[in-house]
């Protein structure tokens, strides 16, 4: 019977910026381990400072951008002169915004059966996968995980459909051109593969193919394997997967916290007893404290404000936000910032808020209690009622009548390479009194702020990862000990950059084993054994027969029935009469049927070569002769031409047409045998 193929597949793949891109063009800088790509043109509408307020002055191109001059090869040559543009030094990509998709040159992915996704953050390129490569299996993730990737998901489509572009750019994606381009856009992988952004239909359609799980809950997928998401203690709903059968254990750990913030904390104790352990998602900043980092943002903040500067955070609309506005909740009176008002701008700004506070069962122990006393588990939300922390969809309409300065701004995207923070940039940049404080690890500060180049505003670089470190790592790894740890090579030696420093990598044992970029690993382990189910009634059936002590065996006779990867045995049928024809008016009933004849015993045991020597001399052999051979013994009886052949689970006697003999000797084994 064939059963299905059961692939496994993690889907991480989701949208971050990768490269440097220009408010309205792109360039391919190299960014953080781990992050995807995109290539984009930027929101082209112009912020202008006018009496305190802000006032968008429609959809035009900036002038700023619009006078950079197109891109000259060293040569001379201007052939993309109308697709590259070139700032500060810097060559970037004047098209409309694309992305680079999930690579799918080693997996077809409709033959894929399920997607497992570990947090939000890592499922922003699904609608690409559920709605155009033919996958038409499961997607499973948590409700926290669905409802904010829907929000991530929305501000990204708003902020593109805000500002389309037509203009698309092709000719530098050759191959023998982007060659010729200097670096990083030579470097740009797979661009022939980037693709404009989905829509919110395509969201839609995306989200209502995933099936919503909760922590610890078993889904059984076809009888083979089954699955069960821990919490990663990352994020809110963010999971890590077990996948398990009868006998084996594989734990994928991507994403996941041992520090004490908002989500659930992490469940190591589910972790033990891998057979195998694939890790990846580390911090991407192993060197950086995340409480020193909130530290320094509120200081610098602070700081801004009191000289009369404004201070820009560009961010998510869900995540490290919650964190940052909980520790201003804590620091604003002590530092005489009680004033100073925090805009938080985003589509989804007030959706994100409302959701931090009803997901209370996916909270820490602290944030679910205030639910029941009752109290928001954010202090956001006193944050919002005392006026102090508003919140806009867009930088019009309320937003323009409400503006007041020195200010506090949230807004996206980190990469400022589209969205609501390319307005604050070109408005703010130009004085070095505002601040603009970078918290997200997953952009190169240096390459976001090149295309705003020459910049006058302060620039400070205070990422917060909570997730693992390699101390951490090692920590967790001594807890659960797993036969096997699987892990990227990255991991397993210093940074390039500072190769003396292996307290960055990952030092265990056994050593771990290392993939590469497109590497197929095959894990250290065998399926080697099934679980049979036996009906009740059959159970009672059965005699146990103690042949040691503490071991007992019972013979069975029975059917096995296999579907959908399960095994069942059950009891045979009672034998069928046999009529049998034995005149014209008379039929004679017999039972004498090959299922009701009885079992020869079953025998078992090891024979002692001594004690079955003296019992032969007994029984008048005299000339014995034992010879060993690789699998046990033979023993000769010369004057009777007979040889007998012991093995490990066999016994043959060889005898020359004496079938009286033969029977005796039988006899003098099987005394030494036990028969079930």
């Amino acid at each position: 019977m064939q059963h299905p193929q059961v692939q496994i597949h993690h889907h991480h793949a989701g949208l971050r910026p990768r490269y440097d891109l220009c408010p309205e063009f792109s360039s391919a800088a190299t960014g953080p381990q781990g992050s995807n790509r995109i290539s984009a043109c930027l929101d082209r509408s112009v912020a202008l400072k006018c009496r305190g307020s802000v006032v968008v002055a429609g959809y035009g191109v900036s002038l700023r951008l619009a006078k950079l001059p197109g891109w000259i090869a060293k040569d001379g040559s201007t052939f993309l002169e109308m697709e590259l543009k070139e700032c500060a030094g810097h060559a970037f990509v004047d098209s409309v915004l694309e992305f680079c998709l999930p690579e799918t040159e080693l997996i077809d992915l409709s033959t894929v059966d399920v997607i497992l996704i570990s947090n939000y953050h890592c499922m922003m390129a699904l609608p690409y996968i559920t709605e155009h490569t033919g996958f038409n299996g499961t997607v499973y993730a948590t409700e926290p995980t669905v409802q904010i990737a829907r929000l991530l998901m929305e501000e990204l489509v708003t902020f593109i459909e805000r500002v389309p572009k037509t203009q698309a750019t092709s000719m530098w994606k050759n191959k023998e051109l982007q060659r010729l381009l200097p670096a990083p856009l030579k470097d740009a992988v797979e661009v022939a593969t980037w693709r404009k952004c989905y829509t919110m239909h395509e969201v839609n359609a995306a989200l209502s193919k995933i099936q919503l799980v909760g922590y610890s809950q078993k889904i059984e997928l076809f009888g083979a394997v089954q699955i069960t998401p821990l919490s990663s203690g990352y994020a809110l709903g963010s999971s890590n997967w077990i996948i398990q059968s009868h006998h084996e254990k594989v734990s994928y750990v991507s994403g996941s916290s041992l520090l004490t913030t908002h989500p659930q904390p992490m469940d190591q104790a589910s972790l033990k007893n891998s057979d195998v352990l694939i890790l990846t998602g580390l911090t991407q900043i192993p060197t950086a404290n995340p409480d020193g980092m909130v530290g320094e943002f509120c200081s610098n903040l602070a700081l801004t404000v009191r000289n009369g500067g404004n201070v820009l955070v560009p961010c998510y609309p869900s995540g490290v936000i919650y964190d940052l506005l909980e520790c201003l909740y804590q620091y604003i009176d002590s530092a005489g910032l009680s004033s100073v008002p925090f805009y938080f701008i985003s589509p989804v700004a007030n959706s994100s808020l409302e959701f931090s506070q009803i997901f209370a069962e996916w909270l820490c122990h602290n944030k679910q209690t205030k639910v029941y006393l009752p109290e928001p588990p954010f202090p956001h939300a006193e944050l919002i009622q005392t006026n102090k922390l508003k919140h806009y969809p867009s930088i019009h309409g309320d937003f323009s009548n409400d503006f007041k300065q020195p200010c506090v701004v949230f807004t996206g995207h980190p990469s400022l390479r589209f969205g609501d923070v390319v307005h604050f940039m070109e408005l703010w940049g130009k004085s070095n009194l505002n601040t603009v404080i970078f918290t997200e690890p997953d952009f190169s500060y240096l390459d976001a702020l090149a295309p705003y180049q020459p910049l006058a505003m302060k620039c400070v670089y205070c990422p917060i990862d909570t997730r693992l470190n390699f101390i951490q790592v090692s920590k967790l790894l001594k807890e659960v000990q797993p036969v096997h740890m699987v892990c990227p090579e990255q991991y397993t030696q210093p940074p390039p950059a500072q190769s003396h420093r292996t307290d960055l990598m990952i030092d265990c044992q056994p050593a771990p084993m290392s993939y590469r970029r497109a590497e197929v690993l095959t894990l250290p382990f065998k399926r080697r054994f099934e679980k049979i189910e036996i009906m009740p009634e059959l159970a009672d059936s059965l005699v146990p027969l103690e042949i040691k002590p503490g071991i007992s065996l019972a013979t069975v006779s029975a059917i096995l029935h296999s579907k959908d990867n399960k095994h069942v045995l059950q009891s045979q049928p009672p034998p069928k009469p046999v009529q049998v024809q034995t005149s014209k008016k008379r039929k004679r009933v017999i039972e004498d049927s090959p299922e009701s004849q009885p079992f020869k015993p079953l025998l078992s045991g090891s024979i002692p070569m001594d004690l079955f020597v003296q019992a032969l001399e007994k029984n008048g052999f005299t000339d014995v002769k034992i010879e060993e051979t690789p699998k046990g013994h033979i023993v000769l009886l010369q004057e009777a031409e007979t040889l007998i052949q012991f093995e490990e689970d066999s016994t043959h006697i060889i005898c020359d047409n004496d079938e009286p003999l033969r029977m005796k000797l039988r006899d003098l084994v099987l005394k030494y045998l036990q028969k079930f």
